[in-house]
Formats: C-alpha cells, structure tokens, sequence
C-alpha cells in the first residue's frame, strides 16, 4: 500500500532543511578544510581524519557507525533500522578527494572554504564532501522520525578508483542491502533544472610503449632513415580518429542519447573551447559526450624540452584513456582497443600495451515506483520536473553495486552544476542549489517511506 504525501508534509520537510542549513554549511566547510586526498602521494592520515569526522557526523544523527578498512582507505558505514514495513534505503558519497593541483590556479586556497557569488569554493566542497552532508541533512531533516530504514556508505577511496569496494561488498553486503540506493556523485542538467543520471559510459585506460631502438643515437647521425620512438607515437596516436573525429577503433558499441536541447555554444562555453577550434566527431552532441566511445591521450613520458638532446629517442610511454558506450564490456574493448594499436604500430616499431585501470558503464532501467517518487521528490524541491541525463564520466562503482544489488533501484542523484569544475581549479558549489538538492533527498525519504510492503 503507497500512501500520498500531503503538501503540508512535503512544506515541513522543506522548512526543516532551511531551518538546518546554516549547521550543514557550516559541517561542510569543516569536511572541506581536510585535505582528504587519496592518492599514495599524499598525507593519508588526512583520508583518516576525514573518515572520523565522517563517523561522527552520523553517530550524531543516531547512527550505528563503523570505520571498516578492507586493504585500502577508510570507508564509513552507518545504520539505523527501518520501521515496521518501511523500505531500506543505501545512501552512498565518498570523503576522498581530488589533489588541488597548482595552487596558483585556484582564486583561494583549496582547503579554505570560501564563499563567492552564491558558491562556496574549495576542493570537495562539491566532489563529494557534498554528497556526504545533503545525506546527512536529509536525516536531521526527520530526526527521530526517520521514515525508512537507512544505511549510509561513505567511501574513502572513490578518487583512485574503489580497489576495495568488491572486498567490501563481498564482506559488508548482507548490511548495505537495500531496496533503494541513492548515489550522490554526479550532477544536474543545469542551475535550476534537476536531474536523474540513468546511463554513464565505462572506461579503459592503457599504458602504450612503443620502441624502436635499443639505445638513443646522434640525430644528425641517423636521422632521416632510422625512426624515433616519438615519432612513430604520434603517427600511432593518429590511427585512433578518423579525420572527423571519430572513434576509429573497429568493432566499439555506440549508442544514441536523450534528446535534450545542447547547442554547440552551451559545449564551447562549459568546455572552455577556444575560438576556431572546431568540434570534432558526427551524430549528435550528447551522443558524442554520453554514449560513444572516446579516446584521449591523458600523458606522454618523453624527454622534456628543458632535458632534450639532438638524440633519437629510442622508447617512449603513453597513457590511453578510452571511454565506453554504457552497454559496452570493459575488457572486450580493451582487447579492440590493443588488437587495432598493434595492428597500427608504424615502421615495424614495437609495441606493447599494458592495462591500467578498466570500468563498466551504467545504464539504469529508470522505471518503477521508486523512480516515480524521485522524480517526484526532484520537482517537489525545484519546481521543475526533473530530466534523465547521461555523464560522459564513468563511475565504475555504479556498476558494481548494480551487480551486487540486482533488485534495489539505483539513483544516481548528484550537487555538481555544469560550472562546478569538479577535479579542477576553483571547484564550487552553488549554495541555493545545495539546499534543493537536500530538500530533495529529505522528501524523498518521506515519500519513499510512505510506501508499505
């Protein structure tokens, strides 16, 4: 039995959340002053700070919290059963973040929130320590008239790409078992229109060496008949577009987005694509960001020009990030991927591709009652129906719960705004957004928790 929830009702969860703000602001810039970096380059116990400041955000909010480490960083996992009848609901985000980068770039410090225009800046004060507290405010927003049971599961190692999360579903599933999971870490359409992610694209990324001598010789020398490795890189690289643009990687899924309304000038103004720059690929724009594959060359090891010499260059590295149709299996595409590179390699140069990371896509059956009430929900906080989106990112662990909870419904809501630049300098987030974003998850709840078994 599903009872309606009343206006008055959907009005008192608002009010609530508006009244908590302040206090989920401030929360947030705490969060946001610990530089919880994941990457082994960085002070991990920062990651451990985070994981307790986490923890304790929860038990605060009557949790049953544990700190559980599974050969990697510190994830957080919180409970409070679900009253007689009521569904469960998995609430994820992740406290790790992103490095800062050149501090240079950024307008104030990284880890000094601070507010401009309507944004709060600072990384992860959107990527994902966000994600973090809109949970947190949907449950002071009840209090102690939770309407379902919830399970809160905060990554700690989101950033460098969840290594642990199988053992910790292996271990932890029977109590992140739920018949609903909201994924906080993605984003909406735009600044007043909400979103429901339902398809994003897998990844692979390889590591490509190619060679062709057995130790660098003079370039005046041999030059001109004998191939350096850079060279035959780059000419390498070049097989993997058309001249369009176009993936040309044989035998790569493709699909076909939404059809919502993105005009090239909305791309070069996100994008920051300059002037006489041409868009590259054919069909249309969302396709080309949310369901084709893609191909970037994200890092070249090469003798930098500061330590060059007139040598050939006998051996070079490349880093390949692909991106997948959401359809598209990670490791048959990595093996399209290899087979087209070696099928390419230039003048005979050796080549020798090696796995670094792989991902699955995401494409959500976004139907059913649990949708309706968070579509639902979406409009009840904007004052605008919500639209379904791709992400052109990948979130691997998406898939991995899709898998491990192939009955629970899965959301993947997010604060992020097409001008938050999550991973870049000057990350933000825009604060009247924020608090639509916890009305949202707060009155989601109540609707979900006016459904009976």
């Amino acid at each position: 039995m599903t009872d309606e929830l009343t206006t008055d009702r959907v009005e008192a969860v608002r009010a609530r959340v508006h009244e908590f703000m302040p206090q989920v602001r401030a929360d947030l810039e705490a969060l946001t002053r610990i530089p919880s970096v994941s990457l082994d380059a960085f002070d991990q116990a920062h990651v451990e700070a985070s994981a307790e400041a986490t923890a304790a955000l929860l038990r605060a909010e009557g949790l049953d919290v544990e700190i559980v480490r599974e050969g990697g960083r510190p994830a957080v996992i919180g409970h409070r059963a679900a009253p007689a009848g009521a569904p469960t609901v998995m609430l994820y985000a992740h406290h790790d973040v992103q490095p800062p980068g050149d501090d240079a770039l950024w307008d104030s410090p990284p880890f000094e929130p601070t507010e401009r225009d309507g944004r709060l800046y600072g990384r992860g004060a959107a990527d994902d320590k966000a994600g973090v507290m809109a949970h947190v405010a949907a449950l002071r927003a009840h209090g102690d008239d939770l309407p379902v049971g919830v399970t809160v599961f905060v990554e700690g190692e989101e950033e460098i790409g969840s290594d642990s999360l199988p053992t910790i579903l292996e271990r932890h599933g029977e109590r992140l078992r739920a018949d609903a999971i909201v994924l906080a870490d993605s984003m909406n359409w735009d600044l007043g229109v909400p979103a429901l992610t339902t398809t994003l694209r897998g990844m692979i990324r390889v590591v490509v060496t190619v060679t062709t001598l057995d130790h660098g010789v003079h370039s005046g020398m041999f030059g001109g008949a004998v191939p350096d490795a850079v060279m035959a890189l780059v000419r390498l690289l070049a097989t993997m577009h058309d001249d369009a643009g176009d993936v040309a990687v044989a035998g790569l899924s493709a699909g076909e987005a939404a059809d919502l309304d993105y005009p090239e000038e909305r791309l070069r103004a996100e994008s920051g694509l300059l002037d006489g720059v041409e868009v590259i690929g054919s069909g249309s724009l969302l396709s080309r960001l949310w369901t084709r594959p893609a191909v970037t060359t994200i890092g070249i090891d090469a003798p930098s020009i500061e330590r060059s010499s007139n040598t050939l260059v006998p051996s070079v590295r490349a880093k390949i990030s692909m991106r997948l149709a959401p359809d598209q299996d990670d490791l048959a595409a990595y093996e399209l991927l290899r087979e087209h590179l070696l099928a390419h390699a230039p003048w005979g140069a050796r080549v020798d591709v090696e796995l670094d990371e792989k991902g699955l896509g995401f494409a959500a059956d976004a139907d059913g009652p649990v949708y309706d009430q968070a579509r639902t929900a979406f409009t009840d906080a904007w004052g605008t129906e919500p639209v379904d989106i791709g992400v052109g990112g990948s979130i691997p662990f998406v898939a991995a719960f899709a898998e491990r909870f192939p009955e629970a419904a899965i959301l993947v809501t997010g604060v992020e705004d097409p001008d938050t630049r999550a991973h870049g300098a000057n990350e933000s987030l825009h604060l009247e957004e924020f608090e639509k974003v916890c009305v949202a998850e707060a009155v989601l709840l109540a609707r979900l928790g006016a459904m009976r078994h």
